[in-house]
């Protein structure tokens, strides 16, 4: 038995849409009628369409026709492959206005009745599962949080053309979710054929770039800035968190880049992650001549050279 290849008889993309299908099943059947074509052929073509676009036309057989993939070639030597309607059923309980019993042995072994003991089978299909990427608040995976989000989607039109849609769920964000993370919100995904139920939404977390925070896995890090005196004679201040405002004590000679690791303080978990504050010495501007005497003092009372360890 020889594959047939629906889509190369009526010349047309494995995409078209449903009304490019109907539009040159229109024009091809005209060309090849027997009543009025003179190519010798023309019964054999015209029955050869009739049989395309039997499939074809209907979205569920279409569906199912494209489960055997785009790698058989027309007139290839074809057995169905056991599992290849593996979740289908066929809705219906005959063809559409066309003469089945005209049509060749490749159609009745996928959708002959022979085939199905007798009787036609419908199918229900599970729809497709969607993935997005949604981007939250670094202080929404602290707290835990619902939030209304807007996704974009494409949905075919009555023509089979892709449009750009848009909706908007409510999301609960869990305490404690970290970046790269999925919510997957049951049915939420694509729509199922038949009676079959429609996919889940995997939604991939992404944080927003936040002004003082970036978090690496379940840790996150924030740029302290501290005054030279803080770093060199040691200092208690305040730092802003996720999680609120805490007391830090910096260390008496902290140089510039050093990591003050808050335990447990990072994304919550079972194991939390860590909290690091990265100081960086801000240095006061010499803007005024008050300023500019106190570093010449400064300058005066240390002699102090910053590429000593450069050999200069």
């Amino acid at each position: 038995m020889e594959f047939k290849d629906y889509y190369q008889i009526m010349g047309i993309r494995r995409d078209a849409s449903q009304d490019e299908i109907k539009r040159a099943y229109r024009k091809l059947a005209r060309k090849y009628h027997p009543d009025v074509s003179k190519d010798p052929d023309a019964e054999t073509r015209f029955k050869e369409l009739g049989e395309a676009y039997e499939v074809l036309k209907d979205p569920e057989k279409r569906a199912a026709y494209n489960q055997l993939g785009a790698n058989w070639k027309a007139g290839q030597e074809f057995r169905p492959p056991p599992d290849w309607d593996q979740g289908f059923e066929f809705h219906g309980s005959g063809f559409t206005g066309a003469d089945a019993e005209q049509f060749s042995d490749f159609f009745d072994s996928l959708f002959g009745r022979g085939s199905f003991g007798g009787t036609r089978r419908e199918f229900h299909a599970r729809g497709e599962d969607s993935y997005a990427k949604v981007l939250i608040d670094l202080e929404d995976a602290y707290h835990g949080v619902s939030r209304t989000l807007t996704l974009k989607y494409t949905a075919l039109d009555q023509d089979g053309r892709p449009q750009l849609r848009e909706r908007r769920l409510k999301v609960r964000i869990p305490k404690g979710i970290h970046q790269g993370q999925h919510i997957r919100l049951a049915k939420q995904g694509g729509p199922g054929m038949g009676k079959g139920e429609a996919g889940d939404l995997y939604l991939e977390i992404e944080f927003r770039p936040h002004p003082c925070y970036h978090a690496e896995g379940k840790d996150v890090y924030m740029d302290l800035p501290v005054a030279p005196w803080e770093a060199a004679l040691g200092a208690s201040v305040q730092v802003p968190t996720p999680a609120g405002t805490v007391d830090l004590k910096i260390p008496a000679g902290s140089a510039a880049g050093r990591k003050l690791r808050l335990k447990g303080r990072g994304i919550p978990a079972r194991v939390p992650g860590d909290l690091y504050m990265v100081l960086k010495i801000a240095l006061p501007p010499a803007d005024t001549e008050a300023a500019k005497s106190a570093y010449r003092t400064f300058e005066k009372a240390l002699k102090f050279n910053p590429r000593a360890s450069l050999g200069v």
